[in-house]
């Protein structure tokens, strides 16, 4: 195991409710990267972007962070509705896969896997609730992966939280271009920490971010 290296997993939701913030969701994760790419240490990326169109479109997969491209009004398109439970699952068994196929001394200490969305699951097909929790319990504790959670509906915060993110790593914000920005930066800098810290570290939100946004206090 690399000490020193991060995985991050992003399941990007791109369903038509995204279009009015769409460019502020393009510039947000670009920032994001751009951030990361400044960071030291190694780190790789796998971007997934899904809805009931393409429930599971991988756009980098495990790319060095120094090479993932930005993402683009082409490349961004939000459409249709949300299988969220469908990205999840796959992304996992996918990630799961790609750390296996590693030798040993060269998989990542840290491993994040991290959702961003505006609505609830409402589309999936291949996976249950049940399915995900559990998956989400097994490689928690199994493996130590980290599940992070941003999401701009809080009934799909609550969600989160019964499939088994914990509440220090999720973040409710507020669905307009200075939250959805804001919801960037704030996982730009947990990412960075998270980066520098030692393994088993867990990603938790601060509450200087929480402060940033409105839905965080509709929901305490």
């Amino acid at each position: 195991m690399n000490e020193t290296y991060t995985h991050i997993t992003m399941i990007l939701d791109r369903t038509g409710s995204m279009e009015s913030i769409r460019h502020d969701t393009i510039g947000g994760f670009n920032a994001f990267l751009q951030g990361q790419k400044a960071a030291p240490g190694t780190a790789t990326l796998t971007l997934v972007q899904f809805d009931s169109q393409d429930p599971y479109e991988v756009i980098h997969n495990f790319v060095p962070i120094a090479l993932a491209a930005e993402l683009t009004p082409e490349t961004y398109v939000p459409r249709a509705s949300t299988p969220l439970f469908d990205a999840l699952g796959r992304g996992i068994l996918d990630l799961e896969r790609s750390l296996t196929l590693l030798p040993a001394d060269q998989r990542p200490g840290h491993v994040v896997f991290v959702v961003i969305t505006d609505g609830q699951e409402n589309a999936s097909r291949e996976f249950s609730r049940e399915q995900v929790q559990k998956m989400i319990h097994e490689k928690q504790e199994a493996d130590g992966w980290d599940f992070v959670f941003l999401s701009a509906d809080l009934a799909a915060i609550a969600e989160a939280g019964d499939i088994g993110v914990a509440h220090h790593a999720t973040l409710a914000f507020d669905k307009d271009g200075q939250g959805t920005r804001d919801a960037f930066a704030s996982l730009g800098a947990c990412m960075e920490l998270k980066r520098s810290s030692p393994i088993g570290t867990r990603t938790k939100f601060r509450k200087a971010d929480r402060a940033k946004q409105r839905n965080e206090k509709r929901r305490a």
